[in-house]
């Protein structure tokens, strides 16, 4: 890709939508259950909504996907992928590791992600080619070459083992303790170097694109539970690990 990617322009879209979520934020909240049962709120829809309207005017022949409001196909190779509130559960009980994840891909490949998390003021940025920064700062992922002392996340144990009952226990043998339900929120810590394996399922692809670059950037690693690079068209799985010399031993795992 020769053409400079727009983090200004993302960061921007950062802005409008923190903006957004502060103002409801806290409050009363009418909950929607969608299709598949997960919550979705005024705000979730406003931020989207809004997003894409930046978007289309700025840069008219981009892509589009986003939770709530489906794709504009792309004319030109880039598509933007939006997540306007990634743990909406979280926002709704007034929590603050929920976050607005906003991806930029490349035909498939993600190379560009923002993590926002606007009551804490917290923001990471990954783009290829360039250290992840986290609030304007350069972070790496930690070493941690020794899984048995691995810090590992997920968003609870059944949402990594429904197709295999002891798949969250052999996770947890391993490794020194586990964290639970984290939102995008686990995923800037493993940047940060707090965290270092997270494994999640049932994602849907406006979960997981913001945070390739991010973790990729920041030296870690984050694939599919195949081993495969994570991309516009993945499947709902997802291995990220913070130093890549544990991400097979997680992989035998699984």
């Amino acid at each position: 890709m020769t053409k400079e990617i727009p983090t200004t322009f993302a960061q921007h879209l950062a802005d409008t939508a923190g903006d957004i979520a502060r103002h409801y934020f806290g409050t009363p909240l009418d909950i929607i259950s969608k299709e598949d049962e997960s919550p979705v709120t005024k705000a979730d829809r406003e931020i989207e909504q809004t997003l894409r309207d930046i978007i289309e005017r700025e840069y008219p022949e981009d892509g589009i996907l986003g939770e709530e409001f489906g794709i504009k196909e792309s004319k030109n190779g880039l598509t933007w992928v939006i997540d306007p509130i990634d743990g909406t559960k979280s926002f709704t009980i007034a929590r603050p590791t929920f976050g607005t994840l906003i991806g930029l891909c490349h035909e498939e490949k993600p190379i560009l992600g923002i993590i926002d998390q606007p009551i804490l003021k917290d923001r990471w940025i990954g783009q290829i080619g360039h250290q992840t920064t986290f609030n304007g700062k350069p972070v790496s992922c930690r070493k941690c070459p020794d899984i048995s002392q691995a810090i590992f996340g997920t968003g609870s144990a059944s949402q990594i083992s429904h197709n295999d009952p002891q798949r969250f226990d052999r996770f947890e043998a391993v490794t020194r303790y586990t964290v639970y339900q984290g939102d995008c929120y686990f995923y800037g810590l493993m940047a940060n170097g707090f965290i270092d394996a997270i494994a999640e399922d049932h994602l849907g692809i406006y979960d997981f694109i913001a945070l390739v670059p991010i973790i990729e950037s920041a030296g870690g690693k984050i694939t599919d539970w195949k081993g495969l690079p994570k991309t516009l068209h993945g499947d709902s799985t997802l291995l990220a690990c913070g130093d890549p010399l544990i991400h097979n031993r997680f992989l035998e795992l699984i």
